[in-house]
């Protein structure tokens, strides 16, 4: 996530009326406020997702959560340092939510981030099974969460995907929207955050945090069971780091309450 691309992206002004004074201009405008991001968080997301997905059909259940782990972990963070000055490096519908909330990026061009990662996630899959022997394709079960089994998997799954995505996005928000946190370091320990978030509760829940992650997988392999899961967990999660961020611990440019006068 990089801090130039998420407070720029949250400095836009959609919809101001303003016409550009120069015949032009405005095509340019609109390919760097918003088709460019949402190209390059379409093309995150896809590599994000195939890197992914080939991390679990790759190794079987005995190679256990430490591969999938890092090479999730480590293709984040490459990602958001190759491709975050261009769209914020979200690669992720609720970490696009949390930097909404936080002020990172403006609520006009949300949904477009939100469509163009689900669509990468699409294709990443697609990708994915492209290039993966059809048995190990399907006895990964097209790297789609399966994790959770029976009813009585689904409440500490659902609140392990709250705690882990809330781990992810204050990573997000304090290290690279946040001004008084951010800083270069921020695309490490973002992909640090993923890894850890894996090692931790990939057992439990899988450790999906990202939609666009579970939606890809889910629509080549057909496997939707418990499939809300993955999409209720992050989002709750994505809200509570967002809230935290806005009204308790984010500085006093970000902070709704207790402003400094």
């Amino acid at each position: 996530m990089s801090a130039e691309g998420a407070v720029s992206m949250g400095d836009l002004e959609f919809g101001s009326g303003k016409e550009p004074r120069v015949e032009g201009r405005g095509h340019t405008w609109w390919h760097e406020r918003l088709v460019q991001p949402c190209l390059v968080e379409l093309l995150g997301s896809a590599l994000f997702v195939f890197i992914g997905c080939l991390s679990v059909i790759g190794n079987g259940p005995e190679a256990g959560l430490l591969p999938p782990a890092l090479a999730h972990g480590l293709a984040l963070g490459l990602l958001v340092a190759t491709l975050g000055n261009v769209s914020g490096g979200h690669f992720n519908p609720a970490v696009s939510l949390a930097a909404m909330l936080v002020g990172g990026l403006n609520l006009t061009v949300l949904l477009p981030y939100c469509v163009s990662q689900l669509c990468g996630g699409l294709l990443g899959a697609s990708l994915a099974k492209a290039v993966s022997p059809g048995d190990r394709f399907w006895n990964a079960s097209g790297a789609a969460f399966v994790t959770v089994q029976e009813p009585g998997q689904v409440a500490g799954a659902v609140l392990a995907e709250v705690i882990l995505t809330a781990l992810l996005v204050l990573a997000v928000c304090m290290g690279a929207i946040n001004e008084k946190t951010r800083g270069p370091l921020a695309p490490f320990s973002i992909g640090f955050s993923v890894t850890v978030d894996i090692l931790a509760g990939g057992a439990v829940s899988g450790a999906c945090m990202n939609p666009a992650r579970a939606f890809g997988p889910a629509v080549l392999a057909n496997h939707w069971a418990f499939h809300w899961i993955y999409w209720l967990g992050p989002l709750l999660g994505s809200l509570l780091a967002g809230a935290l961020v806005r009204f308790f611990i984010g500085d006093g440019k970000t902070r709704l309450i207790l402003k400094e006068r």
